[in-house]
């Protein structure tokens, strides 16, 4: 079976703590790592209540010390909030500390609302625009391909493994292009999957890096002992798609029996949209629904993402899939 991947957004419960909430993910990387996934990764995002991965290549330090294989990395870095030399010596540093374990993971988006950009004080759409002049000077400060009059210290010569990550054309294009490894979210945007894998695999080019289009899609996975308490564990997930979408978002919320079938209409239908890219069930129902997405999509590999109420049901969750798939 193809490898699968860990990617956790720090969720903060509801009468928890950030405190919590980082020694929750810690422990989480170390039973990933047991368990054989091959990369734990962090989202950035920024001025979400109930979601602790704001400063990354922090959260990563810790994740790095509570871990010893695992590579660890960012699921991702939006890099229009940032400066690419700065982001080149955070993740140089972040190589040097764990060599070898690295990825730096690249998107487009700004990770929140348009008050971010006041707070970076930074114009995103301009930003944004210079996307992929700055993923190539990015790169260029870490491989020296190009050589650039200054050079990151950390950073230059750092092993460290770019990926694009999108939800859309664009960043197919753009990772097909550059010859970059590539990750789509469709655990909550799966509308332009197919479309996406097939733009990046059909106008791929290769480089330095990588010689064939590499593909990792995400997908909700929550795994228990049967269907009916997998489904119940999913609802403090689900309850944070739905409050994200209609303009409530909040700190994760504790599991609801029932949830789904006491939405209205219109969320339940967001919610099997969303469901294209879930596994929610048993050892069984999780095996078969991620069976069919990778014959589905093609995938070189899977990264699982899902929040859990209890971080026990997560650490779980990812030891009931690992077990379903092994031999």
């Amino acid at each position: 079976m193809i490898p699968f991947s860990v990617l956790d957004l720090v969720p903060i419960r509801e009468g928890g703590t950030l405190a919590q909430a980082y020694a929750a993910s810690a422990k989480l990387a170390g039973a990933a790592e047991a368990a054989g996934y091959r990369r734990f990764w962090v989202a950035e995002h920024h001025a979400m209540e109930g979601i602790g991965g704001a400063a990354t290549a922090v959260v990563l330090a810790h994740i790095g010390n509570a871990t010893s294989t695992i590579r660890i990395g960012s699921g991702g870095i939006m890099l229009p909030n940032h400066n690419p030399f700065v982001i080149a010596e955070q993740f140089g540093t972040l190589e040097a500390l764990f060599p070898g374990r690295i990825d730096l993971g690249l998107g487009r988006a700004p990770g929140a609302d348009g008050r971010i950009a006041q707070a970076f004080r930074k114009d995103l759409r301009q930003a944004s625009e210079y996307f992929p002049q700055d993923v190539v000077e990015l790169r260029a400060l870490i491989t020296g391909e190009p050589k650039l009059p200054l050079a990151a210290t950390p950073g230059l010569g750092a092993d460290i493994e770019l990926w694009m990550l999108g939800s859309s054309l664009f960043g197919a294009q753009l990772a097909a292009q550059l010859g970059m490894p590539y990750a789509f979210a469709s655990h909550f945007a799966p509308d332009h999957l197919d479309a996406a894998l097939a733009v990046y695999r059909r106008d791929f080019r290769a480089s330095a890096a990588l010689d064939k289009p590499y593909v990792m899609p995400a997908m909700t996975v929550i795994c228990a002992e049967s269907d009916d308490e997998a489904e119940l564990l999913a609802s403090s997930q689900l309850q944070s798609f739905v409050r994200l979408r209609t303009g409530s978002p909040g700190k994760l919320p504790p599991p609801v029996a029932g949830y789904r079938a006491s939405l209205p209409g219109a969320s339940q239908a967001m919610l099997a949209n969303i469901g294209q890219a879930s596994a929610i069930g048993s050892p069984e129902t999780v095996r078969s629904a991620i069976e069919a997405f990778t014959e589905r999509t093609g995938a070189d590999e899977i990264i699982v993402s899902g929040s859990t109420f209890d971080p026990d049901a997560r650490i779980r969750s990812l030891q009931l899939t690992a077990e379903a798939f092994a031999g």
